[in-house]
């Protein structure tokens, strides 16, 4: 009679000591509701809702309401959010030599971006493990233009021109540092007001982020040589990853890879798919940029020089990046 009293007593006190336990996966992005990015993130979430039979959640955080990158890196580490979609911006927080592949005039096309990417991934990964967090998927924001109220034809016109650099982006430093600019430093949840009010009149973007922010409404100009491809992945803290059961953790990282495959097609496509809409729009697309490759390949050497030198991103794997690249080439060449 005694153990059933103790039974009983231990189920009215504990109803769900022998549910398996939910956990919620809190998740921030500065992707607006609507766009891309957003729609597949959502996607994902559903997926492993369903997938874990609602054991595992996401409590989705979009539009920037969690702060810039920095912030949301910092929300992380106090375990007020668990992981979230970064930019290069953020994933340079995390493990910088990553961003490599985001040094500008490096790569000339997509295919090019994979090679180097796939040759540098295994470091890459190990990096993110090692500090502290897992990147489940990787995706990317797409080649970086230059939108601006005045049309852009080289580096002396960047010069005269008011130009925002992401606050506190060591990459970004070092390619202004370069070329002799002087940008005006600001989050990137400032960039829209700041347009409006003239404090900056050119900034960067792939096309579908300046759609989707809404910065080409203030930029009538377009540059069609790419600065560079902008980088991206899904992440989330190795606390909260190492505390899922086993079968989580492998659903979110399936799932993660899944997700992060689709973006990387689905923004390549959207991006093409939003030069359209910003010629509908009016925006004058420059083509003529007049300084020689060499010289833009000399200022990439200079940013890769100062990177270096304050270890944000370790010559030696710029030159590994480079040398798979001209491989690359060099096969692509004979063929």
């Amino acid at each position: 009679m005694k153990k059933l009293f103790a039974v009983f007593l231990l189920l009215f006190l504990f109803p769900d000591a022998h549910a398996e336990e939910a956990y919620v996966l809190k998740f921030a992005t500065l992707a607006p509701q609507g766009s891309t990015w957003m729609n597949i993130i959502t996607d994902w979430a559903n997926k492993v809702e369903k997938e874990s039979q609602g054991r595992l959640k996401f409590k989705l955080y979009g539009g920037g309401v969690s702060g810039d990158e920095p912030d949301v890196l910092r929300k992380i580490r106090f375990g007020q959010l668990h992981g979230g979609a970064m930019t290069g911006h953020g994933i340079g927080y995390i493990y910088s030599p990553t961003r490599v592949l985001e040094i500008p005039f490096l790569f000339s096309s997509y295919d090019e971006v994979d090679h180097v990417r796939a040759q540098l991934m295994p470091e890459i990964r190990e990096g993110f493990h090692q500090n502290g967090f897992e990147l489940l998927g990787w995706m990317e924001v797409g080649f970086i233009q230059l939108f601006s109220r005045a049309p852009i034809y080289s580096i002396d016109d960047m010069k005269k021109s008011r130009i925002w650099l992401w606050q506190g982006d060591p990459l970004g430093t070092a390619f202004f540092e370069a070329s002799g600019l002087s940008p005006v430093p600001l989050p990137i949840t400032e960039v829209f007001t700041s347009l409006s009010t003239g404090l900056i009149d050119t900034t960067i973007a792939p096309p579908l982020g300046a759609i989707a922010l809404q910065w080409f409404t203030k930029t009538p100009y377009m540059t069609s040589m790419p600065v560079m491809d902008g980088i991206g992945g899904l992440i989330v803290s190795r606390k909260f990853f190492d505390g899922l059961p086993n079968d989580l953790q492998k659903l979110l990282r399936r799932t993660g890879e899944e997700a992060g495959a689709r973006l990387l097609v689905e923004t390549r496509r959207d991006n093409e798919k939003s030069l359209a809409v910003l010629k509908q729009h009016g925006v004058t697309f420059t083509s003529e940029w007049k300084d020689k490759d060499s010289d833009l390949y000399d200022l990439r050497d200079r940013a890769a020089a100062i990177l270096a030198k304050d270890g944000y991103i370790p010559a030696p794997l710029y030159e590994k990046a480079r040398k798979s690249l001209n491989d690359y080439r060099a096969h692509k060449g004979k063929k």
